[in-house]
């Protein structure tokens, strides 16, 4: 066993540095079970030196080794029963089931009857090996990932107005130097403390600007002379930037030779904003026309100066207007000269571990390795070649990640799904109907090492390997590939994913070859990649190892790309393109969905959902670990004492939150923090604290977003459990 290694957390983008060393030779637990214990780690945690943590890491990271011995560990196969007991069988069992589904599936329902659901933790050889498998071994264009609920509206504005989309086109650290940073629908201080070292120089200058309807704890920075907050209604962040447009245009802020010499469109962006004057922006968001002005000038003084940046994050991208939000606060950043500056820049805040890498090489619905186009011919030639396959062979375009779980166990739907990084029973908008689907299937696989909500709705599921039992490479927030370097040895029953899929496709006898060694796989990334707007393919293992930062795009023959668009972006001329774009009107509250004669009067709410600073997407894994959830042990619902005390809700009442689609119940959590007409939800939690039970599927037109961020609910005092979910207790919970 390796004595220590030096890799990076398995949680958020940020992709904290730290070192993992082994303080005896362990050996897993094996046993069934999911309740959270206070077992020893099987590795001592350290922080380590690194750009973007400096060494400092999120109690999450501190406490992610104590997942790795966790009684709860799925360490075999298991396939349930018609008791629907979930029960051991060999790994030669397992794959002969799946093998024998996968022809049952293509024979009565065409290759789309197979479906396959990725996430934004697999390792980059994991993403790309699965996007390949998907489309050769299986034969299915039936492919999506959860990356299509955080980070598709910004991926598609980038793309939009850059011509290429990666989160952050600069190293973090150029953060450190600014005057003045506009972050909207971020809370960085909860989802990736560390991150916050880098706010210290700018809130020491007094230009942090944030917007979000709630006062998180990023933007209490702004407090004490840190900078500004504003606290706009839910849902008009569009608007509130195209008022701040409307003032940088129209009181000369304009950066006249950049917007001349490397951009299009500007007049046609001029029009669309001349309606949005800050004393009616004002009267549409909630936000005083002054401070509309003020954080104007702040932005386009700084740019003048030390440097100015605009961050994005899900709560301004997770709508069905979320590409245009992106859009809008891209257009503004060019009206400033912001991106492709030396000293200032646009960037949006990627989420999940490999949230970045995840998106560029073949997971999503529409894209091939690099960052391709599946609809390019010379795109689909590039694949073809390193593949060794006929292009014909390549399937088309399928669908986005919310149209494709609507499909499920549908006649012309997916009707056997492969699930692996993802717990879409509690993480996927309308949640309900996507349990319902799950059900309806005719064979669900689930690679996980827990048995998550959504595992215990699989027909079989498959044990892999958790990130302290694997190598392979990841890219962070930044653009910069990452090592991921093995520790401890996994569990004898555990597979890697590139080992399951290596043995399908043989069983499957599928075209092309998979193989299950990480750099292997890699190698092959690195021609597919080549050439295309992701190119890896100047990256390997052994300059990675010796600690060199390589930012894509690393063509073969360069030093990779830190800084983009310092001379031209990403379209054929060179210019950035700015689009014009107007809010949409919102849909109307529906009608009070009480369900019990006599219950306790129901008031209309707007419900946000986010993250907490203890708990990391569905809560699969923090849920199970015992500090974290002893500090949140259950969901809560932050609502405004004036708002509570018209419906009688004291501070830790439990409340019922409901609307067309389900009903959640918690308890009440009081504070001033939100807008009165606004309640916020974690989304961490399941079954009847599950917030996704409310959430819309309903979608932004061209990026697949669904609207999580803006949802009408009617809540009330609690007057009893609800008895029609469609969620049954687990040991998950």
């Amino acid at each position: 066993m390796t004595k220590s290694a030096d890799t990076h957390c398995p949680y958020c983008a940020l992709q904290c540095a730290m070192t993992l060393k082994s303080p005896a030779a362990l050996t897993p637990a094996v046993q069934p079970g999911s309740d959270p214990v206070p077992a020893a780690p099987a590795l001592e945690v350290s922080g380590r030196d690194f750009p973007t943590n400096r060494g400092g890491l999120c109690r999450k990271g501190w406490t992610s080794a104590s997942l790795l011995q966790h009684p709860g560990r799925v360490t075999e196969p298991l396939l349930k029963g018609s008791d629907g007991v979930h029960r051991p069988i060999t790994w030669d069992e397992a794959l002969a089931r799946i093998t024998t589904a996968v022809k049952d599936a293509r024979a009565k329902y065409g290759a789309d009857g197979v479906g396959v659901f990725g996430g934004g933790g697999l390792t980059n050889e994991k993403a790309y090996q699965l996007g390949k498998f998907a489309r050769l071994a299986l034969g299915t264009s039936r492919i999506d990932y959860n990356g299509r609920f955080c980070m598709s509206s910004a991926a598609a504005a980038g793309m939009r107005a850059f011509g290429l989309d990666r989160g952050l086109p600069f190293p973090l650290e150029a953060l450190d130097s600014a005057s003045t940073i506009l972050m909207l629908g971020s809370n960085v201080a909860e989802t990736m403390p560390p991150f916050v070292q880098h706010l210290q120089g700018v809130r020491a200058a007094g230009g942090l600007i944030v917007v979000d309807p709630r006062r998180s704890a990023t933007a209490d920075f702004t407090s004490d002379g840190g900078g500004l907050h504003l606290q706009p209604l839910p849902g008009t962040d569009l608007t509130l930037l195209l008022g701040l447009a409307h003032v940088v245009i129209h009181e000369g802020l304009v950066d006249a030779g950049y917007v001349q010499a490397r951009t299009t469109g500007y007049d046609a962006l001029v029009r669309s904003v001349n309606a949005f004057w800050p004393e009616r922006v004002q009267s549409l968001t909630g936000v005083p026309a002054e401070l509309i002005r003020e954080t104007a000038r702040r932005l386009a003084d700084g740019a003048r100066k030390g440097g100015s940046y605009i961050l994005t994050g899900r709560g301004v991208e997770q709508h069905v207007d979320g590409t245009d939000t992106a859009t809008a606060a891209i257009n503004l950043s060019l009206l400033l000269g912001l991106p492709g500056s030396a000293r200032s820049g646009y960037g949006t805040l990627t989420g999940q571990g490999n949230g970045q890498g995840g998106r560029e090489h073949g997971q999503k619905a529409d894209q091939l390795p690099g960052y391709r186009k599946i609809t390019d011919p010379a795109a689909r030639a590039h694949m073809a070649k390193v593949w060794d396959v006929p292009e014909s062979l390549i399937p088309g375009p399928g669908l986005p990640a919310v149209q494709m779980l609507k499909s499920l166990g549908q006649p012309d739907g997916v009707r056997c799904l492969f699930v692996h990084a993802s717990n879409i029973a509690v993480a996927s908008p309308d949640a309900n109907s996507v349990i319902a689907g799950l059900r309806s299937l005719d064979f669900l696989v689930v690679c996980d090492f827990f048995m998550s909500e959504t595992a215990a709705e699989a027909d079989l599921v498959l044990p892999v390997l958790q990130w302290a039992e694997e190598e392979g490479t990841l890219t962070n927030l930044e653009g910069r590939v990452l090592r991921r370097r093995k520790a401890i040895q996994p569990p004898a029953g555990a597979r890697s994913e590139l080992w399951i899929m290596a043995r399908l496709a043989e069983a499957l006898e599928a075209p092309s070859t998979y193989s299950d060694d990480p750099e292997t796989v890699f190698e092959e990334l690195r021609l597919a990649s080549a050439g295309g707007a992701a190119d890896y393919s100047g990256i390997d293992y052994a300059m990675l190892d010796r600690g060199e930062a390589a930012y894509w795009p690393y063509p073969t023959g360069s030093t990779g790309t830190p800084r983009m668009f310092l001379d031209a972006f990403a379209h054929a001329d060179g210019k950035a393109v700015m689009t014009p774009v107007t809010p949409r009107r919102r849909r109307t509250p529906m009608a009070n969905p009480g369900r019990d004669v006599g219950a306790p009067a129901a008031k209309p709410m707007t419900l946000i959902t986010g993250r907490l600073l203890e708990h990391y997407q569905s809560g699969a894994q923090t849920r199970r670990v015992s500090e974290l959830l002893a500090s949140q042990p259950e969901a809560r619902l932050q609502i405004h004492p004036a708002a509570a005390a018209a419906m009688g809700i004291a501070d830790g009442a439990r409340v019922s939150v409901a609307n067309e689609r389900g009903e959640v119940v918690c308890r009440a959590e009081l504070s001033t923090a939100i807008r009165p007409e606004t309640v916020f939800l974690p989304f961490h939690f399941p079954e009847l604290e599950s917030a996704n039970r409310l959430t819309e599927a309903a979608t932004d037109p061209i990026s697949g977003m669904p609207e999580f961020k803006f949802n009408k609910v009617w809540v009330r005092l609690a007057a009893n459990v609800p008895s029609n979910s469609v969620l049954q207790t687990s040991e998950a919970s």
